[in-house]
């Protein structure tokens, strides 16, 4: 039997530090996960991702059922071999593919019928299935299966967050793998009396930790940040919370202030293949013109190896001229970037000082946007 234990180390106001343990290596929350969608953070090695701090990957269940095969991913000896990672990985279960990616879903109680965005071809993807497919991938922690609904529609949102309980259950009793520790979901759009229900229900079923989904879907920051609020509130303190798909700067800082511990996102890569890049000043278009002369890096108080050994000229020209080590180059600071905040904010709670912390940043982000 695994332990997946999670021991809160320190706490600053709502905010707080702990360690997960998992199979391949214990978790300091609060962190950011870079997000391996097909079983690779776009543009970077694993040995980059190690470099830069990161203890946790993501992979998608959806994208890598559909290809290459969760069964060729098993009989090659599961994600952490297949992808040459080490360290403890989480997979999703998929729902929230289904819910913007998949053609024609058709979903009723029993699970989601969709066609493949890839070629067209129809597929059916119960909890029971959901379960097998992660325990085929083996990553360290999977989630239930869930239905992400558009957040305004309050009746689809009582509809969906029925079926996520119940559908957490069926993956309950599916699930089979004791190292692998199972997430439910919680659910419930931006009402406050759903997000309360969907979190007494979830903390009831006793997983070792709780995804918090179906947000930064489309409300407003405000609304998120109040939900996550209304959970801080019902959420057992002593389980991990995953906030799902979110990694702005500011809405890591806001989310840590609210008890959350765990983040992932493509936005830091997914800027970085847009020549986006983080600094202490705010997003900087590195395509900028006004860039093509500037030998400074692109944040003189990273130390990632971009900002190490380039300038913001020559970034400016790799974006420019549509050279792939320009992805490459600002993925690896975008990613530092985060991984180096998270480090910040633990420090910040260690040190009880959270508060000052959070504000002066979230000043900063806030002037310089």
């Amino acid at each position: 039997m695994s332990d997946f234990s999670y021991e809160v180390t320190a706490q600053s106001g709502r905010g707080r530090t702990g360690i997960f343990k998992t199979p391949h290596g214990e978790l300091e929350t609060p962190l950011f996960a870079p997000v391996g969608t097909r079983a690779t953070v776009k543009a970077l090695t694993p040995e980059q991702v190690t470099e830069l701090g990161a203890s946790l990957v993501l992979a998608n269940a959806y994208h890598l059922y559909l290809r290459p095969g969760d069964q060729r991913v098993a009989d090659l000896g599961g994600l952490h071999t297949f992808m040459r990672w080490t360290g403890p990985i989480l997979t999703d279960s998929g729902g929230f593919q289904l819910f913007s990616l998949a053609d024609k879903r058709v979903v009723d109680e029993e699970g989601v019928t969709f066609r493949s965005h890839l070629d067209g071809s129809e597929h059916r993807l119960t909890p029971a299935k959901a379960i097998t497919i992660q325990e085929n991938l083996g990553a360290d922690i999977i989630m239930a299966l869930d239905e992400c609904a558009e957040p305004y529609d309050r009746k689809y949102n009582e509809l969906a967050m029925q079926r996520t309980h119940d559908w957490a259950v069926q993956c309950l009793e599916a699930k089979s793998r004791a190292d692998q520790a199972l997430f439910g979901i919680v659910q419930g759009g931006v009402f406050p009396d759903l997000r309360r229900e969907s979190a007494r229900f979830i903390a009831s079923l006793d997983t070792p930790g709780i995804g918090i989904g179906g947000l930064s879907v489309g409300e407003s920051k405000e609304e998120m940040y109040s939900m996550l609020e209304v959970l801080d509130e019902e959420l057992p303190e002593q389980r991990p919370r995953y906030l799902m798909g979110v990694g702005a700067p500011e809405d890591i800082v806001e989310g840590v202030l609210r008890g959350v511990d765990l983040f992932d996102s493509v936005l830091p890569t997914r800027l970085a293949r847009n020549h986006a890049a983080f600094t202490r000043n705010g997003r900087v278009n590195v395509r900028s013109a006004a860039l093509a002369d500037d030998p400074e890096p692109l944040d003189d108080a990273c130390e990632c190896y971009a900002c190490l050994n380039f300038s913001r000229a020559y970034l400016r020209h790799l974006a420019a001229s549509k050279e792939m080590l320009s992805a490459t180059l600002l993925s690896i600071h975008n990613l530092k970037w985060l991984m180096d905040l998270t480090h910040e904010l633990r420090n910040a709670i260690k040190d009880d000082r959270l508060a000052e912390f959070a504000d002066n940043t979230l000043r900063q982000l806030e002037v310089s946007n």
